[in-house]
């Protein structure tokens, strides 16, 4: 009885990616492609549309990015959302926000560490973004990224991350060598 139960429940947990756009089998097979390809979809000139649909097929369909952002307790506090939250408020930034004004945005990975155990890996992604690529990175900091493969392709699960502050600087281990 218990095994049937089992059974059932982790049928209810497994759902199809049907919802999810396609995924270039060349973006999702394996960890160096989709991490690529995370980077590469959120990044390009003031004047470029991102490919939100790319974007969406790299995620796994309970995918999350979970920024944090200081609290006024002087701590700091994740915020979940969703694919395509995330990229609604990304175009919103990119359309509004004054840093972002008649400039792109690109993010590039400085440095990475992987775990990876079967068909699981954590990856620490030290990154850097820029205004214009040929500028110094105005921000840098680490993106704790969970991905699975499920037997035919790579799917991220999640994206955690926070921003170097002085009171939090980039560790050394987190920094290329």
């Amino acid at each position: 009885m218990r095994l049937a139960l089992f059974l059932a429940a982790g049928l209810l947990l497994v759902r199809p990616a049907a919802a999810q756009p396609a995924a270039d089998s060349a973006d999702v097979a394996s960890l160096d492609a989709i991490l690529g390809a995370l980077y590469d979809v959120i990044s390009g000139p003031a004047d470029q549309e991102r490919d939100w649909d790319r974007f969406r097929s790299l995620f796994h369909p309970d995918g999350v990015l979970v920024p944090t952002a200081p609290t006024e307790a002087g701590g700091r506090a994740p915020s979940v959302l969703t694919p395509d939250e995330f990229a609604d408020r990304s175009a919103e930034a990119m359309r509004t926000a004054p840093i972002f004004q008649g400039k792109g945005f690109y993010e590039t990975e400085a440095a990475r560490r992987v775990e990876r155990y079967g068909s699981i890996a954590h990856v620490w992604s030290t990154y850097e973004s820029r205004l214009d690529p040929a500028e110094a990175p105005f921000m840098r900091g680490i993106n704790s990224i969970q991905l699975v493969h499920d037997g035919a392709r790579w799917w991220v699960l999640s994206v955690f991350w926070q921003h170097e502050t002085p009171d939090t600087p980039l560790p050394d281990a987190y920094l290329a060598d």
